[in-house]
């Protein structure tokens, strides 16, 4: 009878892991263009720039309505998340009844927010309003603040509130970034930047000072009718030649 020889089964040896095999890199896809690798704009197209602005509009107008700074401060805190004809539509009546602090707090919560009741978010706005018109009231006198600080300690408020409000209010040299300056400040490249902060730093830094009391006017209406999000109206845009837009249609 045949003898049987079996193979050795070969012992493994304790801690020793199977190398794993090296792996593979993946091709990279080509960075995206940063608009802060894109050559600055000089002084003297910044000067350009508003200088076509303010020929085709000399005095530009925030398009919220108002009749005092009290009425601008809350037309500005009601306008968060909401179009400013869509809050237009609400304070018309309302600042027929409540123009003050004093008329605010006396009209008070619950008949306020039956005005405002088409604006988004218009519960918690409702609440602010208020606290902020007793604050305006026991610390301030009754009268707007005419400091950041100030401004930004009300309820509801906040540096693009305080911006808006000494701007339009008091005349100060302000930059409010809202959604379409921070998108023209980027997509121009003329102050770009990830945050509205960054945005707004930049812009009051290139900005020649005797530009700047309409600047955020210009900015706004620019990106609200003309440098629109998705479709961006190149063809009639009066700085088409100096914007650093690598997707300009123009």
């Amino acid at each position: 009878m045949a003898k049987i020889t079996r193979k050795p089964v070969p012992r493994k040896t304790p801690g020793l892991k199977k190398k794993p095999k090296p792996a593979v890199a993946k091709p990279r896809a080509p960075a995206k263009k940063s608009l802060k690798a894109t050559k600055p704009w000089t002084p003297a197209e910044i000067h350009e720039a508003f200088s076509r602005f303010r020929k085709a509009n000399p005095e530009p107008k925030g398009e919220l309505e108002h009749v005092n700074p009290f009425t601008l401060l809350v037309a500005v805190v009601l306008s968060a998340q909401a179009t400013d004809a869509g809050v237009n539509k609400a304070t018309r009546a309302l600042f027929e009844v409540a123009d003050t602090p004093q008329k605010m707090l006396d009209l008070g919560e619950e008949r306020l927010r039956e005005y405002i009741k088409t604006i988004g978010l218009y519960r918690t706005k409702a609440k602010n309003v208020i606290a902020l018109s007793a604050k305006v009231l026991s610390e301030f006198g009754g009268e707007v603040p005419r400091t950041r600080a100030g401004i930004e300690s009300l309820p509801g408020a906040g540096r693009k509130t305080a911006n808006v409000v000494l701007n339009m209010a008091f005349g100060e040299h302000t930059m409010a970034v809202d959604t379409h300056v921070f998108r023209v400040g980027n997509r121009t490249g003329l102050a770009p930047g990830k945050t509205p902060l960054e945005v707004e730093l930049g812009l009051e830094k290139v900005i020649p000072a005797e530009f700047m009391l309409h600047a955020h006017h210009w900015l706004i209406l620019h990106g609200r009718y003309t440098c629109l999000a998705r479709k961006p109206r190149c063809e009639v845009c009066l700085i088409n030649d100096l914007c650093r837009w690598p997707e300009k249609t123009v």
